[in-house]
């Protein structure tokens, strides 16, 4: 049953602040208003939707002993009736709570795991399949940090991307994703196993994430390229070490000033990301875990290159295309994350 007190609730401050917006709120109140109305938008939209869909089921119903409207009647109401399953859970799912750094812009991390200069190679694919698809999104990507190895592979990369819904598609993408093929670097033609890590953290603010000076340290150092290559004749590069967590994070560009600035980007959504794990254990204390938790050790994924699929063992999804995926094509795989943390989110609702 949907919950008709909550609907009217939502339906009211859906047009309390649509009131308040076309009568020009004070400056310091726009952000936040716009922002709520903007949330329950999608939602109100489905109600109306539903509540539409109920109005036609009844009209048509009373048609019914209106020997001149019945035949129409009876040839509307399957159709009508048939869709209201769709409707209720089209609802459903827009009631479920939303996670608060969906709209955020997202910081990802990769690093190569086991495999040596092979986990290296995939670290840099990896990164290549998600610049891919962020510019299928027209989403915005800097590279904060960037360190290869000789053989052009990455020892670690830290890419931050803002564009719409960014963390809402991505964050189901932390865990350790595995590849199985014949190395570059192999001469013997034999498959290798190796793997690279992923972690994909919401950006925090200043506001939410105080972070007193006495708690970190500064470092400034060369920038390095490939082979430890220098690049840069200053000391520009930046190395923040959070003394109380023992978080350390870089910063490579040009410009030293910038480096503080992005590296404390970075160290804040590390922090966030930490309160959000924390919040999310306490809660998952006393049941299964769930899909999508970003667990850093967690295997979520193969790529078998001889057999060109890509596995998700979350949901037990096998995709033979591989090559699309390394191009970037991840909405499939994506789409069916969400939908599988949806239908987990509903089953707890309910139950």
């Amino acid at each position: 049953m949907l919950p008709q007190d909550r609907l009217i609730q939502i339906t009211e401050r859906f047009e309390y602040l649509e009131a308040r917006l076309n009568a020009g709120p004070e400056a310091s109140e726009i952000a936040r208003i716009s922002r709520e109305y903007a949330d329950l938008k999608p939602v109100v939209i489905q109600i109306d939707a539903w509540r539409r869909l109920l109005a036609d089921i009844a009209e048509a119903e009373a048609m019914l002993s209106d020997p001149e409207m019945r035949g129409l009647a009876e040839e509307e109401l399957p159709r009508l009736r048939a869709g209201l399953p769709v409707a209720e859970k089209a609802l459903q799912l827009a009631l479920l709570p939303k996670d608060a750094a969906d709209a955020r812009p997202a910081m990802i991390e990769i690093r190569p795991g086991t495999g040596g200069d092979e986990a290296a190679l995939f670290a840099g694919d990896l990164l290549r399949m998600y610049l891919r698809h962020a510019e299928t999104k027209g989403w915005q990507v800097d590279i904060v940090d960037l360190q290869q190895t000789e053989l052009g592979g990455i020892r670690e990369v830290t890419a931050r991307i803002e564009g719409e819904g960014v963390f809402a598609r991505l964050k189901y993408e932390s865990g350790v994703h595995r590849v199985q093929r014949v190395p570059e670097t192999e001469s013997g033609g034999r498959i290798h196993t190796s793997a690279a890590t992923v972690a994909v953290l919401p950006e925090a603010d200043a506001v939410e994430i105080d972070i007193p000076a006495t708690d970190i340290r500064i470092d400034t150092m060369r920038s390095s390229g490939a082979g430890g290559q220098h690049v840069n004749t200053t000391d520009s590069a930046v190395r923040i070490t959070h003394l109380p967590s023992g978080i350390v994070v870089t910063s490579s560009e040009k410009s030293q000033h910038r480096n503080r600035e992005i590296a404390m980007q970075v160290l804040r959504a590390r922090l966030y990301d930490q309160e959000r794990r924390r919040a999310a254990e306490a809660m998952a204390a006393d049941r299964r875990a769930q899909v999508g938790t970003g667990d850093r050790s967690e295997r979520i994924r193969t790529y078998n290159f001889p057999q060109g699929r890509m596995t998700d063992h979350r949901i037990n999804l096998t995709l033979y295309k591989l090559d699309a995926v390394m191009n970037g094509d991840l909405d499939e795989v994506i789409d069916a994350l969400t939908a599988d943390a949806q239908s987990r989110l509903l089953a707890e609702m309910e139950g």
